[in-house]
């Protein structure tokens, strides 16, 4: 993202419908995607790297290939552990999905932190750029998803990114007794 740049927000164009940006000086604040129930935003001129961000995003929901590490962000009053869990899952790749539980060994806070993890996707900021739609249930499970759209929108995200999918979970996935086997 470009250097200063004023704060503000404005929906851009997708193929999925109107994609909402926020950004500040530091990089996106948030990204919402589209939702026909949501109140429509006055646009803010943005920057040329916002505009940059909305065309990545764009082309993603188009089925391109898109690499959204490469966007800043501004994590500014996040905690530590949300830091550290949003930087993990922005390493996996299109495609990849992961639990809960291995998530949060990934981000540095143990198997047991699969709960704090889960905290943390339903208040992700940047769904789509942080990937929070790759994270699943030990089961496989998809679980919720806080994005407009909910499940049906997490299901269009892994079947567009060619995650193989049986209804609510993975494919091949067997559900298991809870408490039976750890997380992972």
């Amino acid at each position: 993202m470009q250097a200063p740049s004023p704060a503000g927000q404005a929906a851009f164009a997708t193929p999925w419908g109107p994609v909402l940006l926020g950004w500040n000086p530091r990089g996106l604040t948030r990204v919402r995607l589209p939702d026909p129930a949501a109140p429509h935003h006055a646009a803010d001129p943005a920057p040329d790297a916002v505009q940059a961000a909305a065309a990545l995003l764009a082309g993603y929901l188009d089925g391109a290939p898109a690499d959204f590490r490469v966007l800043a962000l501004d994590a500014t009053g996040l905690s530590e552990a949300d830091r550290a869990i949003y930087a993990a899952l922005r390493e996996v790749p299109v495609g990849d999905t992961l639990t809960y539980g291995e998530l949060a060994r990934r981000a540095g806070l143990g198997a047991g932190a699969a709960r704090a993890v889960g905290v943390a996707m339903a208040k992700n900021p940047w769904p789509v750029v942080v990937p929070c739609h790759r994270v699943m249930a030990a089961d496989g499970a998809l679980h919720g998803f806080s994005a407009p759209g909910g499940l049906d929108t997490k299901r269009r995200l892994l079947r567009l990114e060619g995650v193989a999918l049986d209804g609510a979970r993975l494919a091949g996935a067997s559900p298991l007794l809870p408490g039976l086997l750890p997380e992972g």
